[in-house]
């Protein structure tokens, strides 16, 4: 069964069959100024959600055979794309992220990093679609027969294949442990879909990661006044957790060749 679930804008839950939206969620945020600036979304309902999603079916093939899989750089300050620079500049051979209709995918080419990651977030499950397992390479999805996610194995994987600078991206804070304990300093640790995570798991992911996203978390926000090294972007902030994660964010400023503007706009609300 062709089936694919992610936590869409507003942390909505909503459920993809066959390339038609069949379940949707109750937003837990009803504002995120990303998406205000964006797509001048407001206030974000389950209708609104559902529309957001099926323009990204029509527009470019979400968890369909027709996924475009390619993009330029779309935000300032994106884990896609600094994943995507990082790698096209040297600092990381490889990004182990996570795709629909693949599951967890190792890419080493910046604009396919961007394209997969920069489109899709908050992906909770998917099945295999064979024309996306096709475009990344079967060679580099994780296991094509099932599409799980598993970013510990997607690691494993990476280093299998021999790339010897890894970046990856983890959604849950015993991920990054377990990553960080198992391969040290080899990596490098994207905190993403972070909204919702308690004080605990906001002090493990500033423990382990080299980079930490605010998304709507009140509890990373609250960690990042005392743990963070450096933030960049006003709308949705991105926290430097390591030195290697503050000169990532030093090196995207640097090419961006623009002031770091960290002043805050209107947060995301209700911060959860």
């Amino acid at each position: 069964m062709d089936r694919h679930v992610i936590e869409a804008l507003g942390k909505t839950r909503v459920v993809i069959r066959d390339g038609k939206v069949v379940e949707v969620g109750v937003p837990e945020v009803e504002y995120c100024p990303l998406f205000a600036k964006v797509r001048n979304i407001h206030v974000i309902t389950p209708d609104v959600v559902r529309e957001n999603v099926e323009f990204r079916i029509k527009d470019f093939g979400m968890c369909t055979s027709n996924r475009q899989l390619r993009m330029r750089d779309f935000l300032s300050f994106g884990v896609s794309e600094l994943m995507g620079m990082a790698v096209s500049k040297g600092m990381l051979d490889c990004a182990v992220i996570v795709c629909e209709g693949a599951g967890t995918v190792v890419v080493s080419e910046p604009d396919l990093i961007q394209g997969i990651g920069g489109r899709v977030s908050g992906l909770v499950e998917t099945t295999p679609i064979p024309e996306i397992i096709d475009a990344i390479g079967r060679d580099m999805v994780l296991d094509a027969r099932s599409a799980k996610i598993d970013q510990f194995a997607g690691t494993m994987l990476a280093f299998v294949r021999g790339f010897k600078r890894v970046g990856v991206s983890v959604a849950t804070a015993s991920d990054a442990r377990r990553i960080r304990e198992e391969f040290g300093q080899r990596v490098a640790i994207f905190a993403v879909h972070t909204s919702g995570r308690t004080a605990g798991e906001a002090e493990e992911f500033f423990d382990t990661c080299d980079i930490v996203t605010a998304c709507a978390s009140s509890a990373v926000r609250s960690r990042a006044k005392e743990r963070a090294l450096l933030q960049v972007g006003n709308k949705v902030p991105v926290y430097a957790a390591s030195l290697w994660g503050e000169q990532l964010l030093k090196t995207r400023l640097e090419m961006m060749g623009r002031p770091n503007v960290t002043s805050p706009e209107e947060p995301p609300r209700p911060l959860i």
